[in-house]
């Protein structure tokens, strides 16, 4: 009779094993300044869940157009509001799920062996800075978040007309930094969490919170997504997750 019991008991076992194994993986479409913070969060919910999980990263403006082109994608994360409206103006996103799960600030940065000293405030001399030929890498201001976020505080701040044909407009958030990192840039703009993951870039000063609008990370499920695609997006409101994002400097959105 014991026999009987552990033979089904491991039967079971296996059909609950290779169920969750048939699970499909999530794919999650995530703004590239979330890269090493979400793949931490990503083995931590395997971990506990089981479920695994695989990421596509880039510039927040490039996934939307790809979910909108027929991407599979379970779960979107923008960088900012505008494109998480892009996708829902478009009925591309399930709108009850959509949660701010993050915030950031905006850095101006420098090669970390550069000795430039400069504190941002209204006309500050951003162009003189840069030099008679250097120019300033970010995001481009037209599509890429962190370029939108660059050029409002420095219109705001009114030095705007005197930079701006002379920005670095980069695809995403990473290669604005690398730009700068490599030294082909002797300035940018980009994310306070993305200076402090690059050893070779210092922050030089942080931009005032009021110069731009809040830079918060939207998280949705796509039209499209999988069943089991509520359970990450529930465990990026943990405490846990949250743990993981504070460590990388990331800070927990405010509610309006």
């Amino acid at each position: 009779m014991q026999r009987i019991f552990r033979v089904v008991l491991c039967a079971l076992c296996f059909g609950l094993t290779a169920a969750k194994a048939a699970e499909p993986v999530l794919t999650v479409f995530a703004a590239a300044s979330l890269t090493d913070v979400l793949q931490q969060a990503g083995v931590a919910y395997t971990a506990s869940s089981g479920q695994a999980v695989r990421f596509s990263f880039a510039a927040s403006s490039a996934l939307a157009r790809q979910i909108e082109s027929g991407a599979p994608a379970d779960v979107f994360v923008s960088a900012d509001q505008d494109w998480m409206d892009y996708l829902q103006a478009r009925q591309l996103i399930q709108p009850a799920t959509r949660i701010d799960i993050a915030a950031n600030a905006l850095v101006l940065v420098a090669p970390a062996d550069s000795t430039l000293q400069l504190k941002i405030a209204p006309g500050f001399g951003l162009a003189a800075a840069l030099g008679p030929s250097g120019r300033l890498s970010t995001g481009d201001p037209d599509s890429v978040p962190v370029g939108k976020y660059a050029q409002a505080a420095l219109t705001q701040l009114g030095v705007w007309p005197a930079i701006a044909s002379r920005i670095v407009a980069a695809d995403n958030v990473r290669t604005a930094l690398n730009f700068v990192a490599r030294g082909e840039a002797p300035l940018g703009i980009v994310y306070a969490t993305d200076a402090r993951a690059e050893a070779k870039v210092r922050v030089v000063d942080v931009f005032p919170a009021s110069s731009h609008a809040p830079i918060r990370y939207p998280a949705a499920l796509t039209r499209k997504a999988s069943g089991n695609a509520t359970g990450f997006l529930r465990f990026l409101q943990s405490d846990r997750a949250r743990a993981i994002f504070a460590k990388a400097g990331f800070a927990k959105p405010q509610t309006e």
